[in-house]
Order: structure tokens, then sequence, then C-alpha cells
């Protein structure tokens, strides 16, 4: 049966494995690459390995040389720019598995960074190795791979806290059993966090210590965020299985284009002042509304993405506080969209949605 979605190490496993065969550079413990492979990996080589991340080459590099030393690597940033996308692929690329992960909410338990117990087992036969239930962070250390925190900031303080000692000293303390789990090589920790989302619980002095901060940015320019969008929306597209779509680069531009003048308060040109809304208007937004249309263009219209296919998209992604909102959203339709001469068909496809 095919997966909806295979985690990056399943679905790029011929390039990993070209790039391990060719991978004659010095390799820290425990790592199926070196260095320089994860982020040939990650990046690219514009021939036979496909870009998995678009951006600046210092970053990647930044945050592949941290996990060869002792820290820990924070991937921070506004929603939508990569950070949970970029922690897989850094973790397949470094410990060949993707799936140690712990996904951060308001209702996390400390055992899942730490351990629980099967209480059928516990109640039956007391205290023991078997009766334990290793949290992926505990897998990780044991097996001397990469664990992965999504959201490490919407986790309750307390449980935050509880990575200080496994950070600091690599070791997991099991007082029940009077042992403890010491992490093996290859052993270290991607935590993902931003600060743009309600309900965020601020990391302690302590915690931040143990991390090396990497912040990922917003794309710098239109083409990058396109370059992005277009290669995410077809990768998706074949996952999904959509009928063949002709997918214009035209429409792309409009959306990544709006997007970012909303994000930004102005228009490209810098001429006219706009109201932000309240909605993120990330990339990963602007795929998810691309990727909408397509669906559309494909079962209820001719095969071909236009204006009309990504304007309910768009206009659901920027009202989401419908007073405030709508009225930056009308505001910029009249008197941006609406000048704009090529743009007449995403005027009137947005005024009918809208």
């Amino acid at each position: 049966m095919t997966v909806l979605r295979a985690h990056a190490e399943d679905e790029y496993a011929e390039e990993l494995a070209l790039l391990a065969k060719e991978d004659d550079r010095p390799r820290p413990p425990g790592w199926a690459l070196s260095p320089w492979a994860v982020t040939t990996y990650v990046l690219g080589d514009g021939r036979r390995i496909s870009p998995k991340y678009v951006g600046a080459r210092r970053i990647v590099e930044v945050a592949v040389a941290t996990l060869a030393t002792d820290r820990a690597l924070l991937l921070l940033g506004v929603p939508g720019t990569a950070k949970t996308w970029l922690s897989e692929h850094l973790a397949a690329a470094v410990s060949g598995d993707s799936t140690l992960l712990v996904q951060g909410t308001a209702g996390t338990a400390e055992e899942a960074v730490r351990y629980g117990w099967n209480y059928a087992r516990l109640l039956a036969e007391g205290p023991s190795r078997d009766a334990l239930t290793p949290s992926p962070v505990m897998r990780a250390m044991a097996e001397g791979r990469l664990a992965r925190v999504e959201e490490l900031t919407r986790m309750p303080s307390d449980v935050q806290d509880a990575l200080i000692t496994l950070l600091s000293e690599k070791t997991l303390p099991i007082p029940e059993l009077n042992l403890e789990i010491q992490a093996r090589q290859g052993f270290n920790l991607i935590a993902t966090a931003n600060d743009r989302d309600r309900g965020v619980n601020e990391l302690s002095s302590a915690l931040r210590r143990r991390f090396n901060t990497v912040v990922l940015p917003v794309p710098a320019t239109a083409e990058e965020e396109v370059e992005i969008v277009s290669r995410r929306v077809a990768q998706l597209g074949r996952s999904l299985r959509l009928p063949e779509t002709v997918t214009g680069a035209e429409e792309i531009r409009r959306v990544v284009t709006v997007f970012r003048e909303l994000r930004a308060g102005a228009t490209e040109d810098g001429r006219t002042k706009l109201k932000s809304p309240s909605a993120t208007l990330s990339t990963a937004e602007a795929i998810s509304v691309l990727t909408s249309g397509i669906a559309l263009a494909a079962h209820f219209g001719d095969g071909v993405l236009r204006a009309r296919d990504v304007a309910a998209g768009i206009v659901g992604a920027v009202v989401q506080e419908p007073a405030a909102d709508r009225v930056a959203w009308r505001e910029y339709l009249e008197t941006v969209v609406r000048e704009r001469p090529d743009w007449r068909d995403f005027y009137r496809a947005c005024r009918e949605v809208s």
C-alpha cells in the first residue's frame, strides 16, 4: 500500500545511498554521512541531488556543524519557514531515521521526553526494564541517533526543563530501576520553535544555553519564494496523485506576490502602504493555496490552473479574523489588485468570493 507521505529517508533513499557511496570525507561518530554530504543532500548539487531547502548555504552549514558538537540545535523562525521540513531532512541524512519525534503541545507530558510505563506489566511484575516505555528521545540516546522536538515553546515549562539534564549530562536517569541510559555517540537533538503563535512558553535561560539557535528567515526575494512554492507544489501533486494539471507560473507568482506584499505592509515597489492582516501568510500557506487550486482545476475545471481556482484559497488564508482582516483585504483588492491591468481576471475572481 502506498503511503500518503513517505518519510524523508524513504522518499530520498536513492539520493542518500548515492551520497553514502561517494562520500569519502570524515564522518562524526554515528553519522551516516559526513557534514559535507549532509549539506549537499539538503541543498542539492544541481545534478543528481535535488534541493530540499532553498536558502543561504551558511545557515545549513551552521546547523549541520552544530549537530556535530555537543550542543543541541534550535531552529527558530516564524511559521512557514520550513523548520520542520529542514529538521526532518537533517535527521534523515545524519541518522537515516527521522521518526524519533516528540510533538510539543500544551498537553505534552514529561513522559514524552523521558520515559513512561506499560502499566499492565508494571502492576503484574513491578518496575522492570520490560515494563519501561522509552520515549523517542530515550531511544535516540540508546541508539546514537538524532531526536526531534517540534514546537518546543508550546510544551509546558516543566516538560521543557526535563531536557536540561539530557542535553548537559547526555544521561537519562531512571531512579525507579536504579540505572541510567547514557547517550551513545551520534546522539543529538533538533528542536523547532516560533514566537508568533499564541500559547508560547518561553525557554528558560538554562535550557536555551544548551542549544545553538539558528534563525530561519522568510525567503529573501520573490524569485526565491516562487522557486520554493513551485517545487513543493509539484512534489505534493505527485504524492497526492492529483490529475495532471497545467500549472501556470503566473498564478504561482501572483499568490506569492499577494502574500509577500500583505506580510510586508507595502507593495513590491514600495509606493503603497498596506494594512497587514493578522494571518501569518507564510510560504507554507501559499503552497497549500496553490495545491488546493490545482485540485479544483483538475477535478472541476479544464485542467489549467487559473485565477478562479486560487481565489477562494487566498481569501481564506488572508481573512482569519473576519472584522479587521476583511477590511485589510478589501483595501488591498481595490487599491492594488484592481489597478494592475494584467490582474483583472484575478481581481474579478477574488471579488466573487469576497
